[in-house]
């Protein structure tokens, strides 16, 4: 979204802000949980992200006012600074000030809301604007999967070693200076790494979105169930195996807490048959968001079931990624007509050796890593 236009430009001669990350978390009690992420970019222009999700491109004034929103200035101490610095009557800014905050929280309380449609907010293409850093970090702490799950498809062989605890903590220092508001840890299987509740708690705790890409089977057992959501984990996108009552079974105990919820489902030879008996059953939980990819040649069958979805009024998503598994959609994916428009841009790809891809997948475009190489060269290089 961009809102030059829609809060009021002034043609003066201030000085813009200095480039800076900021961060702001609803407090405890707010009724509908909320973080936004200021990144401030030096020439006066800035993005705000709204948890994660909605990305709105501010103009240098809206940029002021955001920078006051966050942190909590008052509306007439806000407006004060804002008419001495561009040289304006106070009133038309405290004004301007009380529309911007107005639109702003009507997009953090208002579950699917359009700020096209309903506060004006001018539309722009997705990730045409210029980016200084990613905003979202896919880090893939291991490559080793459950027993039982047939290891073909997981990279192992690529990665020499897996990052220890420390050096993970190091790469968030660097992705959160970077000014990366968005971390999902995936794999593999990230859940058979010990330190998973240590590595999302330090990232809760600088103020990351933190995500978790999982088959969720570990996540049935309540207790360590309780030990990610006390951590900060914001979100779960959950690998559901249809065939496995198991992996039901895991989301009737996944569902009723507070944890914003997408499944994912990969389309293939062992469920083709039954996908409408998926889909249906899929409708019938809780669940915020469905994501679906489909192994090569069930194309047609994507399709029909992203209609079923539709129908049954599920939200789709298609940007997040999915870790390697049996059946790994990623080859298909990645093809040369079929790479996501974000990859390498929104989003980077983070090996369990700190290499870094443009998105999970492309192996044969290492940019570096993140462990050892400077943060400006490996941007420039992607």
């Amino acid at each position: 979204m961009s809102i030059f236009n829609s809060i009021r430009e002034f043609f003066t001669s201030a000085k813009p802000l200095p480039a800076e990350v900021l961060h702001f978390q609803s407090p405890e009690d707010d009724e509908i949980p909320y973080r936004l992420h200021l990144r401030m970019h030096g020439d006066g222009k800035s993005l705000l992200v709204v948890n994660a999700a909605t990305i709105l491109h501010l103009n240098p004034t809206a940029t002021e006012y955001a920078y006051h929103f966050i942190k909590g200035t008052p509306l007439e101490e806000a407006a004060k600074s804002v008419a001495k610095r561009y040289q304006v009557k106070e009133a038309q800014a405290l004004k301007d000030f009380q529309i911007f905050s107005d639109r702003i929280d009507t997009l953090v309380h208002t579950e699917d809301l359009d700020p096209v449609s309903y506060l004006g907010f001018e539309r722009v293409t997705p990730h045409s604007g210029g980016l200084t850093a990613p905003l979202r970090l896919d880090c893939a702490l291991t490559y080793h999967l459950p027993e039982g799950i047939s290891a073909d498809d997981a990279p192992t062989k690529r990665v020499d070693r897996e990052l220890a605890t420390a050096e993970w903590t190091s790469i968030l220092d660097k992705a959160w200076g970077a000014g990366i508001p968005h971390v999902t840890f995936t794999g593999g299987e990230p859940t058979l790494r010990e330190d998973l509740p240590e590595l999302i708690e330090y990232a809760e705790a600088k103020g990351m979105v933190s995500g978790l890409l999982s088959d969720g089977l570990k996540l049935a057992d309540t207790a360590y169930l309780n030990t990610l959501l006390q951590t900060g984990l914001d979100h779960l996108l959950f690998i559901l195996h249809p065939e496995k009552e198991k992996s039901w079974q895991a989301l009737d105990v996944i569902l009723p807490e507070d944890l914003h919820t997408t499944v994912h489902l990969t389309i293939n030879e062992e469920n083709a048959g039954n996908i409408t008996e998926i889909i249906e059953r899929i409708g019938n939980l809780e669940i915020n968001a469905l994501s679906l990819s489909a192994s090569l040649g069930y194309d047609e069958i994507l399709q029909l079931a992203q209609e079923q979805a539709a129908n049954k009024g599920l939200s789709l998503t298609w940007d997040l990624p999915v870790p390697y598994s049996a059946h790994n959609p990623v080859a298909l994916e990645t093809e040369e007509d079929k790479i996501p428009d974000g990859a390498g841009k929104v989003w980077l790809y983070v090996e369990p050796d700190g290499d870094i891809l443009p998105a999970q997948g492309m192996a044969d475009q290492i940019l570096g890593n993140f462990l050892h190489d400077n943060w400006a060269q490996i941007w420039k290089s992607k």
